[in-house]
């Protein structure tokens, strides 16, 4: 009999994790990846895909339940808190085992100059402090957050250009999805007089030369915090949520 895996992807972690599944498992397991659909153009993992909100922890429930998954593996970003809260709600409604695969975060080196905020609040108030020209990376869902700072000049950077005009006295859009490089991001904020980063602490490969490129050049980073994981098994690799599954396909 075959096993239903729902993937909560939109993560490369998540992809990753379809592939290997796929690959390791075979005709055992069925791979099914959930998007959220923010993205125009989001790129497909292996195995089904279903687009898509739930309607709310009760409709993912539901969902688990018409499609008779037997796993749920949250894999969404660190920062996605209200999807892994459904999660948990609907997978213990539902009867369903759970996994959050949580992404390490970036570990603090001593030459780093981090200036740690709880929230998008926390990082507009310490801004206008930190600099005056500053390299934002925090997406387009919370930007908003910035827009009473007109003395900060801001270079907005995000993956695929919003639908509406950014909420911003003073600011320039580069839109660039990566790959990154160090010496990219270094030249990034040389050339454009980039004198303070704005970061989630998102962690994982992808976005840390921006991190690091930082560090190199002395820059302060207000950096948002985290927010905790929702409770429940939680592993940090690719390689033990596979393990995880291959324990209940025995």
């Amino acid at each position: 009999m075959t096993t239903r895996l729902l993937i909560l992807g939109g993560t490369a972690e998540a992809a990753a994790l379809a592939r290997e599944a796929a690959e390791r498992f075979g005709a055992q397991l069925e791979v099914i990846t959930s998007l959220a659909g923010r993205t125009a153009r989001p790129a497909m993992p292996r195995g089904a895909v279903r687009i898509g909100g739930f309607g709310g922890a009760d409709g993912l429930a539901a969902y688990l339940a018409e499609q008779r998954i037997d796993l749920l593996i949250d894999a969404t970003h660190p920062f996605a808190r209200t999807i892994s809260a459904h999660a948990r709600v609907a997978a213990d409604a539902a009867g369903v085992e759970r996994l959050v695969l949580w992404r390490p975060g970036w570990p603090r080196h001593p030459l780093d100059r981090w200036i740690e905020v709880e929230d998008m609040a926390g990082a507009a108030a310490a801004l206008p402090q930190a600099g005056r020209r500053a390299l934002v990376t925090v997406g387009t869902g919370e930007i908003a957050a910035f827009a009473g700072l007109p003395r900060v000049w801001m270079l907005v950077r995000l993956f695929e250009a919003p639908a509406e005009p950014l909420p911003l006295a003073s600011h320039e859009l580069l839109v660039d999805k990566g790959p990154f490089s160090l010496a990219g991001e270094r030249r990034l904020l040389e050339t454009r007089g980039i004198d303070v980063l704005v970061s989630k602490a998102s962690g994982g490969p992808a976005t840390l030369p921006k991190i690091e490129a930082a560090r190199a050049l002395s820059l302060p980073v207000v950096m948002v915090r985290r927010p905790p994981p929702e409770p429940g098994d939680r592993v940090d690799q690719v390689a033990a949520a596979v393990d995880w599954i291959a324990q209940r396909l025995v």
